[in-house]
């Protein structure tokens, strides 16, 4: 589903697993606690809603197929053997003028771009070294799998937005003030 035009942007965070997303959004979300014209989207997952990680809306993949196909979602994608949906809902909140922050998927930035018309992207990175090390503490896959995931080639961001990359390899309130900064940009017109 696509509109015409909005008013409040959205912005998608994506980047490497291990490199700090949900850090980053959550160290915005306390700096902007309170904003009106700010939100943080929950994104439907088929995974237990206690797995770790984001709050997230806990769905079963038959769940997830008939609401996608009944496009519930404004942007949906698989990867590593789950789906993630994006509520079709974030459309009528643009509308209403609230910047919108989603944790996103770089394979899937095509559809956020034909969903979105003010579409920003912020590429959060990290060292290899540094990704390794927290995909490892996160304890959610094998050393293979941890391997496999940094072997994998990272799928190039080829959308026509606005894209800023922000390196979490150090301290998170590097990273979260740049992030932040980012976002009153966004909010105050300066994009």
């Amino acid at each position: 589903m696509s509109v015409t035009a909005a008013a409040g942007a959205m912005v998608v965070v994506v980047g490497p697993s291990g490199a700090g997303k949900d850090s980053v959004m959550a160290y915005a979300a306390r700096h902007f606690a309170g904003e009106a014209r700010l939100g943080f989207v929950r994104r439907a997952i088929t995974r237990p809603a206690d797995a770790g990680g984001e709050a997230h809306q806990a769905i079963d993949a038959d769940s997830f197929r008939r609401l996608e196909a009944e496009g519930d979602f404004a942007v949906s994608w698989d990867a590593h053997g789950l789906s993630y949906g994006i509520p079709g809902e974030t459309h009528a909140q643009l509308a209403s003028g609230v910047t919108l922050v989603a944790n996103g998927s770089r394979s899937a930035l095509p559809a956020f771009a034909d969903a979105y018309p003010r579409l920003k992207v912020v590429l959060i990175t990290a060292r290899p070294d540094v990704l390794a090390a927290r995909l490892a503490a996160r304890g959610r896959e094998s050393a293979e799998a941890v391997a496999r995931r940094l072997e994998r080639a990272a799928p190039e961001i080829v959308v026509a937005a606005d894209t800023v990359v922000i390196d979490n390899s150090g301290p998170l309130a590097a990273a979260g003030e740049a992030f932040v900064s980012f976002i009153a940009s966004v909010l105050d017109g300066r994009d």
